[in-house]
């Protein structure tokens, strides 16, 4: 596998159980500033009611997912509930590239995945739901999904849910307003860490006159 592209974006993972509402919030994101930008996931499962390719995800057959396994084309990619999800590298790398702070909606897999590719230069945010009860509330009320397949999603959850320690921050999904907000305070504290303010460190200590 190639060495990761270290950008001047942002990567920001954000990652939760099915239900927690981190695609809301990725859309919500997108709408409160033009720095934030969505990596466009790759999937080989069915479009639902109103997703359009290329725009909620890039849809694709078995097929054409494993041959981009073959092509090393992913950062990170899973197989989830006999579906394959996968984050495309060169388009992710691009948008790092011109600046943009990239979200990547992904599970717990794929950040594990990205924390081994780009140690601390990508930030991992795990997203919480309010209560188990309004996670299965909302799994049933999206209505796209038999009652066998909720269940499994549900046992997935299980296991998910302790690997938020894992995380660089943990964000609750109660009231979408304050995530957002939330999201925003994480964003300005990541700009300002010694790391990414090492260049700028640097150029300040140069101006400084000699005694």
């Amino acid at each position: 596998m190639s060495a990761p592209f270290q950008g001047e974006g942002l990567l920001l993972v954000i990652a939760a159980s099915s239900g927690t509402g981190k695609s809301t919030l990725c859309q919500a994101l997108l709408h409160t500033s033009p720095r934030y930008t969505l990596s466009v996931s790759y999937t080989t499962r069915p479009p639902r009611n109103n997703e359009q390719d290329g725009v909620h995800y890039h849809f694709v057959s078995k097929d054409t997912f494993e041959q981009m396994i073959q092509r090393e084309a992913f950062l990170e990619w899973a197989c989830v509930h006999d579906n394959y999800y996968g984050t495309g590298r060169s388009a992710t790398e691009d948008l790092l590239r011109q600046g943009y702070d990239v979200l990547l909606d992904i599970d717990v897999q794929g950040a594990r995945q990205i924390r081994k590719i780009f140690g601390n230069q990508a930030t991992l945010i795990f997203l919480l739901p309010p209560s188990w009860d309004a996670m299965v509330q909302r799994l049933v009320g999206r209505g796209t999904e038999s009652q066998e397949k909720i269940q499994r999603r549900l046992q997935t959850a299980r296991t998910e849910l302790p690997a938020a320690t894992e995380f660089d921050y943990i964000v609750e999904n109660d009231a979408l307003d304050e995530a957002v907000q939330t999201f925003h305070s994480i964003c300005r504290s990541e700009r300002h860490t010694a790391k990414r303010m090492h260049a700028h460190l640097q150029a300040f200590l140069q101006r400084i006159p000699s005694p």
